[in-house]
């Protein structure tokens, strides 16, 4: 597709493997659709009591590369376990501040997005887009559609994910929507996705049935979220 290979800066927060991440800048009047990929709730009624389905990563400390992953449905009880627990693989660098070029696993809580994959929709309720090679995550900090799905050809940015090239572990994903102000430096990519054995750049990744399962469980008009920290022990207080 005539692209052109930068120095390479791998960054990502996708875990995909160098030999698989492809960029490039777009010839000059190439069109491109750009998607808005943002939480599906408003960050300022990200409380405890806005959601309903709330997805808990707790990890051993701030350096460790795996951790536990449960999802969690509100009932009239409280929190019940309905996912996992499961292993869960985190950032090379473990988990922490967010940061562009820094292989590490934003701790906090924020809302779930937008879904995706390259294999057909699994039945999930989230909004859902079957991925070719025409998908990109665009995380260069000096684009304009900085942290944002392009679906085109070709992509005028330096630092673009193909989200069907990467490989298996974007099988089935769900949008982490840590930073939806699109802050550059805040790190940009960051998803729940299928694990292939590694530590990631910066995402959470689990076993690919288990991933689908996830899928097919969130429910948008449950305001689904997650919540990554250590020592975890169940969903947040109100």
């Amino acid at each position: 597709m005539g692209f052109r290979l930068p120095t390479p800066r791998w960054r990502s927060g996708a875990g995909a493997n160098p030999g698989t991440r492809r960029r490039g800048r777009s010839a000059a009047g190439t069109a491109a659709a750009v998607v808005i990929a943002g939480a599906l709730t408003n960050p300022a009624v990200a409380s405890a009591e806005a959601y309903q389905q709330i997805i808990v990563v707790s990890t051993p400390s701030a350096s460790s590369q795996t951790g536990t992953l449960t999802g969690y449905e509100r009932s009239g009880d409280g929190w019940k376990a309905v996912i996992g627990p499961t292993r869960a693989m985190l950032g090379e660098l473990g988990v922490g501040a967010p940061q562009d070029d820094v292989f590490r696993t934003p701790t906090g809580t924020f809302p779930l997005g937008q879904s995706f994959g390259r294999e057909p929709n699994p039945g999930t309720r989230m909004p859902y887009f079957q991925a070719t090679d025409e998908d990109w995550w665009d995380e260069d900090v000096d684009s304009p559609t900085y942290n944002t799905h392009v679906h085109a050809a070709e992509i005028d940015s330096d630092d673009a994910e193909n989200l069907y090239d990467s490989g298996k572990i974007y099988d089935y994903a769900v949008l982490v929507d840590h930073n939806p102000q699109r802050i550059p430096g805040q790190s940009a990519g960051i998803f729940l996705h299928v694990d292939d054995g590694d530590p990631t750049w910066g995402c959470v990744a689990i076993e690919r049935e288990e991933m689908r399962s996830v899928l097919e469980w969130l429910d948008p008009a449950a305001h689904p979220h997650i919540t990554i920290g250590i020592g975890l022990d169940g969903p947040p207080a109100a």
